[in-house]
């Protein structure tokens, strides 16, 4: 004898009106708080770091970022506790130097110049922050910090005297600062014009001589 009972597939109903098992796999509800909180995040970061490269860091204001963002003003403060707070988050860069003691000392140079180049062509904080650092004394002092806390350590691992080290990175800084400068913020012609390799070509030597060779 068959079997009279029907099956009634899952979130559909009967003959009697009766459904049956709903599909749980997916959730039916809102998305995820967690990832509406990375987008608001984000987006603040963003506007906050187009408002500092524009105005500064002395004239740009949580209400401005917040229109940036299209938020209210109070979930800047939620999420970053202070103007400083969000400035601190915003330029927030690790430049990742390599490490220098493994490499051969006559290549430090072009390491360091091409590595430099990668980092600003596709590091976007990194500009902001330069942007930023030509335009306001906590910008400033956050580049500076970039540069005392990745850079330093660098000069220390390579230079022949490492009472010196400071003084040559700091004349390192002149050639990566000045090149970032005129390619990605006043953009130059000339400079933006150059390709990678002859960038490369044409400061890896005097980065080098400025880290490695003897005192003058």
């Amino acid at each position: 004898m068959s079997d009279s009972r029907l099956t009634v597939p899952a979130g559909t109903s009967g003959p009697t009106g009766i459904s049956g098992p709903a599909d749980i796999s997916k959730p039916s509800g809102p998305s995820n708080p967690a990832k509406r909180s990375d987008t608001t995040r984000a987006a603040i970061l963003d506007a906050a770091r187009e408002r500092f490269a524009a105005d500064g860091y002395e004239r740009a204001t949580i209400r401005a970022i917040a229109r940036d963002a299209k938020i209210d003003p109070s979930m800047v403060m939620r999420y970053f506790g202070s103007k400083e707070g969000l400035f601190a988050a915003a330029v927030a860069v690790d430049i990742a130097l390599p490490d220098m003691s493994a490499l051969p000392r006559d290549e430090v140079g072009s390491t360091l110049v091409g590595h430099f180049l990668d980092q600003w062509e596709d590091n976007e904080v990194l500009t902001a922050l330069l942007r930023v650092g030509a335009g306001s004394r906590a910008g400033a002092e956050r580049l500076r910090g970039v540069f005392r806390d990745q850079v330093l350590p660098v000069a220390r691992q390579v230079c022949p005297d490492p009472e010196q080290a400071a003084t040559r990175a700091a004349l390192a800084a002149t050639q990566l600062l000045g090149l970032a400068l005129t390619r990605y913020v006043l953009r130059l012609p000339p400079t933006v014009a150059l390709s990678r390799q002859e960038i490369v070509a044409w400061l890896a030597p005097t980065v080098q001589r400025y880290l490695t060779a003897p005192h003058p």
